[in-house]
């Protein structure tokens, strides 16, 4: 069985990049964005990590980044922020960023 690591031990992966998806469930354009995250977790997974965090279970991790509305995404690269966007963006745009920091 994997051992569970904390969030900072997440986005520190010194291999790959990270993307943070900072959701609700009751966030229509969250759901939205979900299936190209999901997506690109797949088509890049050699690049990228994603994890998704639940904003209304998670409220320490959200305050701790000041996310102010959902859904957020964050990219990490060992560890620290390297670029982040509130709001649903184009896969096409999504990848580019991901491609520019990866």
């Amino acid at each position: 069985m994997e051992e569970k690591k904390s969030f900072g031990e997440l986005i520190a992966n010194p291999d790959k990049a990270v993307l943070v998806d900072f959701y609700a469930t009751w966030c229509g354009p969250c759901q939205a964005l979900s299936p190209i995250v999901q997506e690109l977790a797949r088509e890049m997974s050699d690049k990228v990590q994603v994890i998704k965090i639940d904003v209304d279970k998670n409220p320490a991790v959200s305050q701790r980044f000041k996310i102010r509305g959902v859904p957020t995404l964050i990219l990490f690269k060992g560890g620290e922020i390297k670029w982040q966007q509130a709001g649903v963006m184009p896969k096409r745009d999504l990848k580019a960023v991901i491609e520019r920091f990866a």
